[in-house]
């Protein structure tokens, strides 16, 4: 299977699809106004107001209340903004851009997103292949003129809009420089798809997230979570990087935890694993996140584990929820194309 990342917000391959319900009482039978957007998009934001009961009445609903059984606590929804998505809406006018974002953003006005997903260096939805220090020397970070030119004002035209928005960052690679070819050989690899994490390397990327959080302050822009690897099973996207549980494990007690808390992210919330609910079929690899909440050391720095739903059942949502209680799950991605059976 190939996975393919990053709906781009302005083409409306969402991300999500909502069905947003209004219950009013008119003069005979109350009615719902729903709004529909379908995986084959069939229909895109399509608003209908339907009666709730037959109009002879013959219909009745019985609903039950339940004050005492709780379940999860939804902190929202939202969809990616990645660069082209950004490049795109810099072509309309400021006008309409404003209008698009007020109908996707605004609590008021509009659908109430108040989450965005960006990636921290290049996705395989970004204007080319980059990351955000691809001159060797963790000194030469710096934001690209994705970041400055599109993703950054967007971000800042969303915030003005709905203030309550939240940002989650996922890096597709790390610098080529970082790469090796396997764990054995430790050769350079100096490409943009495969390779894995030097562990050489561990305090130089931890940095990386830092500095990245840091620019992204400076720009006057808080991020409140990230997840350490895109899609850590998948070898050939344009992007990517293999970062199994027993290398992210590593990677979080050895630098990530203790170089945020000590560069003051500490509030920032890390997501473990990031990809789909079948692990892509590695035995290695199954209920990636539970092998590393096991270890308390790098257990304190997590938040929780984050899911695509490329593969598998989402019942394994539940599976980790019951062993893990006190650590959150949020769903990061899935978008429509053939990759994903249309959904």
């Amino acid at each position: 299977m190939i996975h393919k990342s990053y709906s781009s917000l302005l083409i409306l391959s969402l991300l999500w699809a909502v069905v947003a319900c209004t219950a009013h009482k008119q003069a005979h039978s109350p009615t719902v106004k729903v709004i529909t957007t379908t995986g084959d998009r069939s229909k895109e934001f399509k608003t209908d107001t339907l009666a709730l009961f037959s109009a002879d009445k013959t219909t009745n609903a019985n609903i039950t209340l339940k004050p005492t059984e709780k379940f999860q606590t939804v902190y929202g929804f939202g969809a990616a903004i990645t660069g082209s998505t950004c490049y795109n809406l810099m072509q309309m006018s400021p006008a309409d851009r404003k209008n698009f974002l007020i109908q996707t953003f605004s609590e008021t006005e509009g659908f109430g997103q108040n989450f965005v997903r960006i990636s921290i260096g290049c996705s395989d939805f970004s204007l080319s292949e980059y990351t955000l220090c691809d001159t060797k020397g963790i000194d030469n970070f710096a934001l690209t003129q994705e970041e400055t030119k599109y993703v950054i004002p967007i971000l800042k035209e969303i915030l003005a809009i709905n203030p309550k928005v939240q940002i989650i960052g996922s890096p597709w690679t790390p610098p080529r420089w970082m790469k090796v070819n396997n764990l054995t050989d430790l050769q350079p690899y100096d490409h943009w798809t495969s390779g894995q994490l030097n562990p050489a390397l561990y305090q130089d990327y931890a940095l990386y997230f830092a500095k990245w959080l840091q620019a992204m302050k400076d720009n006057g822009l808080n991020v409140n979570a990230i997840t350490i690897q895109n899609e850590p099973l998948n070898r050939g996207n344009s992007a990517s990087m293999y970062m199994g549980w027993d290398e992210q494990l590593a990677f979080i007690k050895k630098a990530l935890g203790k170089t945020l808390r000590d560069k003051g992210f500490a509030e920032v919330k890390i997501y473990l694993f990031d990809h789909n609910y079948n692990y892509d079929n590695m035995p290695s690899q199954q209920q990636y996140p539970l092998h590393i909440y096991k270890d308390t050391e790098a257990s304190q720095y997590i938040t929780g584990a984050a899911y695509h739903n490329y593969g598998g059942n989402p019942d394994e949502l539940n599976n980790i929820h019951n062993q893990y209680p006190n650590k959150e799950l949020i769903f990061t991605e899935s978008s429509i194309g053939t990759w994903n059976d249309g959904r």
